[in-house]
């Protein structure tokens, strides 16, 4: 079973390729008439049809990839510049040292300390929801539990001010590409539109999970014992040395870095609004802020290229996901049984209130997300299904996108099947069933807000 849990989002994704091929042998083909509006192909309500289906064999489960491959082509070349370009950043070290040195100012200043875990947790949800940073944090949880101890908190609350701040912006993702990005352009929407309303939802999102944090520091400052750490952190305050840890230094070049990132993000934000940019356009943005980044933080051209490289292979596996979900779709298309699931999906929730059926599809990618922790995997694997299905069950695909991307976000930090998630909790020493107990009243009550906030896009058409 355990092995079942840890599968190879990659083996996992062909191998329902595998089983869709030899659906196409046994469910019946059905068709719905489509068509072209805004841009966009629809799927048109009530007009499906039975068809004869195409069974699908060995050469086209060997062949559906290399077009998987050709026909996602945009969306894997975004992702791979994306990729390297954010790598180049990250090379040149400003966004490391800017975070430091932002957490050592409060804990070195009394007066500032109350502003500590809001401040920092903020740091990382804006990297959640601008970049998907979450493997990213797992560097800063050996740095923030010093410092949360040496603040009279715990090993608990240092973990959670960069895990939890930076789980918060991912699950309230504005211009996060590896989710967003990729749902939207699945879903055929314009590149990070309603942009508004999921603005909205990252301020909730990250406003809860610094008051939970808070309230829990505030308690275990004034009783340690309090805390499920505590035999923990009472070993750990004899060996850490907070005041010990030296300040990152901050370069002119590291600061221009930062400078012109900020930058890039306005430049971003403005032509998606005003002009309308989409994948071609944003990737070229971030191509041209990887270079300059690259110049002002002094690296040379080998060390610019490995880091580029570097970047672009670490979404290797990401690519090959986007690619086999394609190859999914079209092996369930040409074997003309993609229709016929859609009618039988529609059909279970047809009858339901649209609002109801947004969260049913939360609750549906959240079960698909304890097997497939890859947020831009299960976009790839789930949106070529859920956007036609949003079509036929009277939700706008914006919604759909948005059941996507609460169902990836908030449940992650919880799961045992999580590498992410195991590894922040090895490297903070805490076990899982601890952080369990103690995440237990947060993800319930993420729970309630994803269902509640689900309602208002029904209400003002949200698209």
């Amino acid at each position: 079973m355990k092995a079942f849990f840890s599968m190879n989002t990659l083996v996992m994704i062909y191998a329902v390729v595998v089983l869709v091929a030899i659906a196409t042998w046994i469910v019946p083909g059905g068709e719905y008439k489509r068509e072209v509006r805004d841009g966009r192909t629809l799927v048109v309500p009530g007009s499906f049809s039975p068809a004869p289906h195409e069974p699908q064999g060995i050469g086209a489960i060997l062949t559906a990839p290399v077009k998987g491959f050709v026909q996602a082509a945009h969306i894997i070349a975004f992702v791979f510049i994306i990729g390297g370009a954010f790598s180049v950043v990250q090379k040149t070290g400003a966004i490391a040292v800017g975070v430091q040195r932002v957490a050592y100012a409060f804990a070195r200043k009394p007066n500032l300390k109350k502003y500590f875990i809001p401040v920092t947790m903020v740091l990382f949800s804006l990297g959640g929801t601008i970049f998907g940073m979450s493997e990213e944090t797992m560097p800063f949880v050996l740095i923030f539990i010093p410092l949360a101890i040496s603040l009279g908190y715990d090993s608990l609350v240092g973990t959670a001010i960069p895990f939890l701040g930076a789980a918060a912006g991912f699950a309230g993702a504005t211009l996060n590409p590896f989710t967003v990005g990729i749902a939207q352009g699945i879903a055929e929407l314009p590149l990070y539109s309603g942009l508004e309303y999921r603005i909205v939802i990252w301020v909730i999102s990250t406003a809860s999970i610094i008051t939970f944090v808070m309230l829990y520091a505030a308690r275990i400052r004034a009783d340690p014992t309090r805390s499920l750490v505590y035999e923990l952190d009472r070993a750990r305050r004899e060996s850490f040395r907070p005041e010990e840890h030296a300040r990152a230094d901050f370069s002119l070049s590291q600061r221009l870095v930062i400078a012109t990132f900020i930058i890039s993000l306005g430049i971003l934000v403005y032509g998606i609004l005003q002009y309308k940019w989409f994948i071609n356009e944003i990737a070229g943005l971030f191509l041209g802020l990887g270079i300059v980044c690259g110049i002002l933080g002094r690296l040379s051209p080998d060390e610019f290229t490995d880091s580029f490289k570097a970047g672009a292979r670490d979404m290797m596996g990401v690519a090959f996901i986007i690619g086999c979900a394609r190859a999914l779709l079209i092996i369930a298309n040409d074997g003309k049984v993609m229709d016929t699931l859609l009618h039988g999906l529609a059909a279970l929730i047809a009858n339901l209130h649209p609002i109801l059926a947004a969260q049913v599809m939360f609750f549906t990618h959240g079960v698909i997300n304890f097997f497939v922790h890859s947020g831009s995997g299960q976009a790839a694997l789930t949106m070529p299904i859920m956007a036609p299905l949003a079509d036929v069950v009277g939700i706008s695909r914006q919604t759909a996108v948005l059941a996507f991307q609460f169902g990836d976000g908030w449940i992650n930090p919880i799961l045992p099947t999580s590498g992410v998630t195991m590894g922040v909790l090895g490297l903070a020493g805490i076990s899982w069933e601890k952080w369990f107990k103690w995440m237990l009243p947060v993800q319930i009550y993420f729970l309630v807000l994803a269902l509640v906030l689900l309602i208002p896009p029904f209400l003002f058409h949200y698209h």
